[in-house]
């Protein structure tokens, strides 16, 4: 019984992450024939489920939504990483949502099995999830933004860019990405005919049009290479150029995601490009390579660690 029951959470778990799924996938899937499967899905519909067969060549199954749903069931595993989302969440970098994860995190705790509560709670008595947002951005509109992603629907904001100039945006909403703690959008823009990514915290009164589109195919293929190569490619107020004494793949590894480019001159070598605006956060990250290296520029960063090496020496 403890078999069969598994197999059916399974089978729920299959059905509810997929739109459709042929007959012979499922029985694939759970390693069961055909008449097992269907035994399966007839005890899924008493249960409530609403599983339909789909018509055509294969055949198949979908799960329907409907008004009187049966509560979500989750297996052991997708349980905990509700649970460690949800404790990320009460700290994290979406603001007005730390007081919902934590109750989300309390009601989700008291109908867990007592396995996997245990579990659960060796987590959050472990696990301190220190997180210092350098911005945090608005629920709401992240959730605009995410349904409008989704659901393949143009979306309408204002937006303020780098230099604190608004501008107002027509975009088809492809995929959000999330790096160093910052919220992107990659989006086709309209107006420009081109891609853009847009950081979340930047956006103002984003809403949806109710106008469909094609989804299109981003530039290389992935949403997040395309945001880390457009930062990547973003100037800053300075430039810094290094040539550093170490391997390329060795200095990428230790670079802030999309803060510069590594170009590799030799195996133990290497030229640094990072970009900026702000000459201590760039001191800061080449101190942070524990490498030699060789500044061949700017005058003001050549200044700014003169001035960190004079402090050092009279510290020690």
């Amino acid at each position: 019984m403890a078999d069969t029951t598994a197999r059916v959470l399974k089978l729920l778990s299959l059905l509810q992450a997929h739109r459709g799924w042929t007959g012979a996938e499922l029985a694939e899937r759970l390693e069961v024939s055909d008449r097992t499967l269907r035994r399966d899905i007839e005890r899924l519909r008493e249960l409530g489920y609403p599983v339909v067969a789909t018509t055509g060549p294969a055949g198949g199954y979908q799960l329907v939504a409907g008004k009187n749903m049966p509560p979500l069931l989750l297996d052991d595993e997708e349980a905990l990483a509700i649970a460690v989302g949800l404790l990320t969440a009460a700290g994290g970098t979406v603001g007005g949502i730390e007081e919902a994860s934590v109750s989300a995190l309390a009601k989700l705790e008291q109908v867990l099995p007592p396995r996997v509560r245990e579990r659960v709670n060796a987590v959050q008595e472990t696990v301190t999830p220190v997180i210092r947002p350098w911005v945090t951005v608005d629920a709401t509109t992240l959730s605009v933004v995410a349904q409008s992603c989704r659901d393949h629907e143009r979306i309408r904001f204002d937006y303020r860019d780098r230099y604190g100039e608004m501008t107002d945006r027509n975009v088809e909403p492809h995929q959000l990405v999330v790096v160093s703690q910052r919220w992107y959008l990659v989006g086709y823009d309209r107006e420009r005919d081109d891609w853009r990514t847009f950081r979340i915290d930047r956006m103002g009164a984003p809403f949806r049009t109710k106008q469909s589109f094609e989804p299109r195919r981003i530039p290389g293929g992935d949403a997040s290479t395309y945001v880390l190569e457009s930062r990547a490619a973003m100037p800053g107020r300075y430039e810094a150029v290094l040539i550093v004494e170490a391997p390329a793949d060795d200095v990428s590894h230790r670079v802030w995601a999309g803060s510069g480019r590594v170009e590799s001159i030799s195996a133990g070598r290497c030229r640094l490009v990072l970009h900026g605006d702000s000459i201590e956060w760039i001191a800061q990250t080449i101190l942070w390579l524990d490498v030699d290296f060789k500044v061949d520029g700017p005058p003001e960063l050549l200044e700014h660690l003169a001035s960190l090496t004079e402090r050092i020496r009279k510290a020690l």
